[in-house]
């Protein structure tokens, strides 16, 4: 019996990337498409067995595709980040047949279920025994629930990176839970990673080629480019709440995020730089001369550096989890810096083999990673002078989950449409890049709009 065929209607890409995924770890068959007048037009040639429908779609309501989905007898559900309440939940069913309603951000797996109690039964017919395969011939394909995801990087395997790595301000305040136990606020003095310049290689003649000891990574592995796609992925697991991984690759560099529930709680990376130990030089907690100390003693014992830290002195055991916390939080930080490379997503919860995770909340990753290390040329090239800003009409996150300076607050009521960029600019006092960092942040967060 071919696996079924789930149609899903979005604008938002990533979120319809990330669904898809989980659509095809459940045996079905995705469709996507951003469109209203895309998903009526698919009906036909693709019959689906199910449907997930945005009710905000840029070209029609998704009221007019469910129409077309009730006249195709296909049952569908809707998803919403707009129309909420049990008023608008119980209209979506009595009147345009939806047979579930999901507010953003919602349980992708409850969406799943819901999905799953749409399609028709498994075919009765009882699973013939088997049977001796004959010689030379091909074994029937054997169908899994879901392929366990492949090892994106042993993070063991340290690389280094021959660009250099822009210095970072993090605020002084962490949230921690260890061994399951907590969360701890933890507050200490704001750090600041310095800057790494990798030191200039010289010019070596070409080497005769031959095979290499290290495998040349495979992006074709990956769901995408990432470009300017970091926000909207975060975003993704946010708005389904979906507990996984995001892993992100530039050259050799590896980066991976882990979410819980859709909140970022943990990063790992294979860069030197990004280590405990190399951290906490940049951030003027140990001097290169301890690090090599506490290296030697964790090569002959076999143990921890962050262990070997406490016991000889060098850090209070609360100053191991705070500045293990600041670590994760730069790791987390400095992949928005990147603009190219690619990501890939998972499904599984390697978080949970943490004894350490941190609270990271999106709406704060996303703001102050685009204030932190979107440079100015590529701000100037998010948005242009011209250009007008509005209030979304479907926000990913609530104003409130974002803190604001005062010239922010101030500013924020003035974008209405009504201004230009260089207009808002002038209004702020501030440099042209601060404020249209603190714009795109806005809008990345899609709190903000494009008039």
């Amino acid at each position: 019996m071919p696996a079924p065929t789930i149609l899903l209607v979005d604008d938002n890409q990533e979120l319809l990337t990330l669904l898809a995924r989980l659509v095809e770890s459940e045996g079905w068959t995705p469709v996507t498409v951003n469109r209203g007048r895309a998903a009526i037009d698919r009906l036909a040639p693709v019959k689906p067995a199910a449907a997930v429908v945005d009710v905000l779609l840029p070209d029609m309501m998704g009221y007019d595709v469910a129409h077309a989905l009730r006249n195709a007898k296909v049952p569908f559900v809707f998803m919403t980040g707009v129309f909420k309440g049990g008023r608008a939940a119980t209209e979506a069913s009595a009147q345009h047949g939806a047979s579930g309603y999901f507010e953003k951000p919602f349980d992708a797996r409850k969406l799943m279920d819901a999905l799953r109690a749409l399609l028709p039964p498994p075919s009765d017919t009882p699973t013939p025994m088997p049977m001796p395969a004959r010689a030379g011939a091909t074994p029937p394909p054997v169908r899994r629930a879901a392929a366990a995801p492949e090892p994106d990087f042993d993070v063991e395997v340290a690389v280094e990176s021959d660009e250099p790595v822009a210095a970072m301000e993090l605020t002084g305040r962490v949230v921690v839970t260890e061994d399951g136990k907590g969360p701890a606020v933890l507050r200490g003095e704001a750090v600041t990673a310095g800057p790494v310049v990798p030191p200039p290689r010289p010019r070596a003649p070409v080497p005769t080629p031959r095979p290499s000891a290290t495998p040349v990574p495979d992006l074709s592995r990956t769901e995408g480019r990432l470009e300017d796609n970091l926000p909207h992925l975060v975003t993704a697991f946010h708005l389904a709440q979906q507990t996984g991984a995001l892993t992100l690759q530039k050259g050799k560099v590896k980066k991976t995020i882990f979410f819980d529930a859709g909140r970022p709680c943990f990063a790992i990376s294979n860069l030197v730089t990004d280590r405990f130990g190399a951290f906490l030089v940049r951030v003027g907690k140990l001097s290169s001369a301890q690090l090599e100390q506490v290296r030697a003693e964790a090569e002959r014992s076999r143990r921890r550096t962050g262990e070997i830290m406490v016991e000889l002195g060098l850090l209070q055991e609360t100053e191991r989890l705070y500045y293990l916390a600041q670590q994760v939080k730069s790791i987390a930080y400095s992949v928005f810096a990147w603009e190219e490379g690619a990501y890939r997503l998972h499904f599984t919860d390697r978080a949970a083999q943490e004894a350490v995770r941190i609270e990271l909340p999106p709406a704060s990753l996303i703001s102050r990673g685009v204030k932190k290390l979107y440079r100015p040329e590529r701000l100037f090239r998010l948005l242009a002078p011209e250009d007008r800003l509005i209030p979304s009409t479907q926000p990913a996150y609530g104003l409130h989950e974002v803190e604001l300076d005062r010239w922010e607050a101030e500013l924020l009521p003035k974008v209405d449409g009504t201004r230009t960029l260089a207009e808002l600019v002038h209004l702020a006092h501030r440099p042209a890049h601060v404020v249209y960092a603190f714009l795109y942040g806005l809008v990345a967060l899609q709190i903000l709009d494009r008039a």
